[in-house]
């Protein structure tokens, strides 16, 4: 059996992939909270910079916290178009659940009905990342702890979505984002504690590329599409505030007059 490591880099691929996982989780229940409060294009707008967010926020903290995980005995490559599809499936699989949430008439049914997809959706994309993963060996999975990760999933989904519907002071959803992220974080993780690999040593070249050569050129670009985002959203007026700029120039318009 081989040796598995999670934190090769020590604290700093734990603690940056929560960070990802945060990230993305308050820029998803701010863009939802927006969704919410408007009508038309620009609600189907609003839930797919949701979907996308949240969907790059979570496949992001996935990989950067594969960055840490090694195993003694053999290289480890990635295999380009797997990879791909899991942050495709992210999106889309999460996508559907805010959509769910988003034009649900029934809110109880549609939170139910968004956080099964959306945590199916995460754990999907987990475990067909790891499909892609390439060694010398064999991987096994305990299926308890199999099982247990895509519960977590679910209900760290579900609570996001109840989030969304339910919170709407910033600092209500920033909160909401730390515990959000912890529990993708946790869910990654136990995902990760149920992996075993029997090691076959060979001087075979691997196929697929290396974390570093795939992984992480990609893992940095989609931050830094979820920070553009973040100062895009903290920008963009609020119903709210467009309301009330509306107000505001009405008496002047008809002083005006």
């Amino acid at each position: 059996m081989g040796h598995l490591d999670h934190a090769a880099f020590g604290w700093l691929t734990p603690v940056l992939s929560y960070a990802m996982a945060c990230i993305g989780a308050a820029l998803g229940l701010r863009c939802t909270v927006r969704a919410l409060g408007a009508t038309g294009r620009s609600r189907r707008k609003w839930l797919l910079t949701a979907a996308s967010a949240i969907g790059t926020g979570i496949w992001t903290m996935h990989f950067v916290a594969m960055l840490g995980f090694s195993v003694t005995g053999t290289e480890m490559r990635y295999n380009v178009p797997l990879t791909i599809l899991s942050l495709l499936v992210a999106m889309v699989v999460v996508g559907a659940g805010v959509f769910a949430v988003g034009y649900g008439r029934d809110r109880g049914r549609a939170l139910v009905l968004g956080g099964l997809t959306t945590g199916l959706g995460v754990a999907s994309m987990h475990y067909l990342g790891m499909v892609a993963l390439r060694l010398h060996g064999d991987v096994h999975y305990d299926p308890a702890l199999v099982g247990l990760s895509i519960v977590i999933a679910v209900v760290a989904a579900t609570a996001a979505l109840w989030a969304a519907l339910n919170i709407k002071s910033p600092v209500a959803v920033a909160v909401a984002s730390l515990v959000m992220g912890g529990a993708v974080s946790s869910m990654h993780y136990t995902g990760m504690m149920a992996v075993s690999v029997r090691v076959s040593p060979s001087g075979e070249v691997l196929p697929g590329a290396t974390a570093m050569q795939f992984i992480f050129p990609l893992a940095v670009g989609l931050g830094s599409y979820l920070f553009l985002t973040s100062a895009f959203v903290a920008l963009s007026p609020t119903t709210g505030e467009r309301e009330a700029s509306a107000s505001a120039q009405r008496p002047v318009e008809s002083v005006a007059r």
